[in-house]
């Protein structure tokens, strides 16, 4: 016996080992850990236990067979986070340049399958040369296996991605399947196409950086949701994104202690400008209102002019939606639909109320609006909201015109409690629009149509640029003192917390993708 353990003592340090020292060396140089440095950051100290230790490929073609190390390239296994179980792979670019194989591929299913009877999230630290080209269809559907299980997954356990080196080809989809992307500046990209591949197809000459670095995919594409400097700072976040969400869809998200007693935030008075074109930061409102002023934000550097993100209310999670009126005035367009619907729709899968901020003037116009199809896009934010069944609550402050106030989490598509400022301006478009319109005949035909319009206009502010009309047809709950929003929203969630709401039985809608 005492041979067979020394035995086993050798095969687990040569496991341990990835590729070897060379190679752990060649990866720390780009400034990069390997598989298993991740996993300690990542995880609770101790807590992992892994899976499939001595897994080798089966490949014998190309000399492939003289060539074996024990993982195959990637270390799977479970863990805990903050005291909760996660499941999670971690590709090891010391063997292979973690190419996935038929084994790597099968290592990765095992816990995937795992992850969805326990109920708990599944997260994969990919770092990868994409496909083993030794293996050739294997690889391919090794790939497949795993973009079904992440479909088979999706709304069942939370999936997170970070991509903390190269993810090219088909390596992207399984990410892109996923409910988070991390990303790490510098180390990491992700394309579909090389940029070899591109110059000789389009002749367009790109860097590598340029076509999938992190900040291209964080301002331009949309691809991921997270960006950060070091790979220390990715997982440590990912650590606190866990913080917001529950296990599985029907678990609920953690509780926190908070045990500050409410008070008015008078701050919240004075945020509005005077001038009703006049921007002013969302965010502002937002940090004021949420615990600790904490506000995780999710792709805080794309479509900037909405904002999505989970903050707390007396240690509850809340997913937050809100138009931002510092860039391009809050308007609605293709990108920020897209943004807030996918958070919408994550929010709802797992239970998570919505807390909705609303000061929008429409939707953007445009050619490059209509024909990129803001009218579909616009759709899957509406779709988004009307699907959704958690607790939705929501708070005009200021604009709330036209097609974009049906669509922010108005009463009309299930809001639960819908709430206005004072300042708030509900109607069919901006006053000086809609005055052009209605009083045309009157406005060209007066002796001084400057002053007939500021007339008009000043006749229709008074009418319907407020929130009591949409009060008096209960549209609008209740029109509340902007210093007590945090205190109603905390009522408005204890309220709807036994919430049941269910949409009609069917296998499932067609959202308008």
């Amino acid at each position: 016996m005492k041979n067979k353990i020394e035995d086993l003592k050798q095969k687990n340090k040569i496991a341990e080992e990835g590729g070897g020292k060379d190679k752990i060396e060649q990866q720390h140089k780009k400034g990069k850990l390997t598989a298993r440095e991740r996993l300690e950051i990542l995880l609770d100290a101790g807590s992992f236990t892994e899976v499939d230790k001595f897994v080798v490929h089966q490949c014998t073609d190309f000399g492939m067979e003289n060539q074996k190390y024990y993982g195959d390239g990637v270390v799977t296994g479970f863990g805990k986070i903050n005291g909760r179980d996660v499941a999670v792979f971690s590709q090891d670019f010391t063997v292979f340049g973690g190419s996935l194989s038929e084994m790597h591929a099968k290592k990765i299913c095992k816990i995937m399958d795992m992850a969805m009877k326990l109920g708990i999230p599944v997260i994969g630290l990919n770092d990868s040369g994409g496909a083993r080209i030794q293996e050739g269809v294997s690889s391919l559907g090794g790939y497949a296996e795993i973009f079904l299980r992440n479909t088979l997954a999706s709304g069942l356990i939370p999936q997170i991605s970070a991509v903390m080196g190269p993810c090219a080809g088909g390596a992207v989809y399984s990410p892109a399947i996923t409910d988070f992307i991390f990303i790490v500046r510098n180390t990491s990209y992700m394309f579909v196409t090389g940029p070899n591949v591109v110059k000789t197809v389009t002749h367009e000459d790109v860097t590598f950086e340029e076509l999938g670095g992190a900040d291209t995919h964080a301002t331009k594409s949309g691809v991921v949701h997270f960006v950060y400097d070091n790979e220390y700072d990715c997982l440590m976040n990912i650590r606190k994104l866990l913080d917001y969400i529950p296990q599985n869809c029907d678990d609920e998200p953690p509780t926190f202690e908070y045990d500050e007693p409410e008070k008015n935030i008078p701050e919240l008075t004075t945020i509005i400008p005077e001038n009703p074109n006049q921007p002013y930061d969302m965010k502002e409102i937002i940090r004021l209102i949420v615990d600790y002023n904490e506000f995780f934000e999710v792709q805080q550097d794309f479509a900037q002019n909405i904002i999505v993100g989970f903050g707390r209310l007396r240690g509850k999670s809340v997913g937050i939606v809100a138009n931002q009126p510092a860039v391009l005035a809050g308007v609605l367009d293709i990108n920020s639909s897209i943004k807030a619907a996918r958070f919408v729709r994550f929010c709802d899968a797992f239970n998570i109320p919505l807390i909705v901020f609303v000061d929008v003037p429409g939707f953007m116009p445009g050619t490059d609006q209509e024909w990129g199809g803001i009218i579909r896009n616009g759709a899957k934010l509406l779709y988004a909201f009307c699907e959704a069944t958690v607790p939705k609550i929501t708070v005009i402050t200021r604009k709330a015109y036209g097609g974009a106030y049906d669509v922010m989490n108005s009463k009309h598509i299930r809001g639960d409690f819908n709430f206005a400022w004072p300042s708030a301006e509900i109607a069919v478009m901006g006053p000086k629009g809609a005055v052009e319109i209605i009083f045309k005949k009157e406005i060209q035909s007066s002796p001084n149509p400057d002053e007939e319009l500021n007339k008009k206009l000043n006749l229709y502010i008074e009418k319907f640029a407020n929130p009591y009309v949409a009060a008096e047809k209960g549209f609008i709950d209740e029109v509340i003192y902007p210093d007590e929003t945090r205190m109603k929203l905390i009522k408005a969630l204890e309220i709807t917390r036994t919430k049941v709401d269910r949409n009609p039985k069917k296998k499932h809608g067609n959202i308008p993708l």
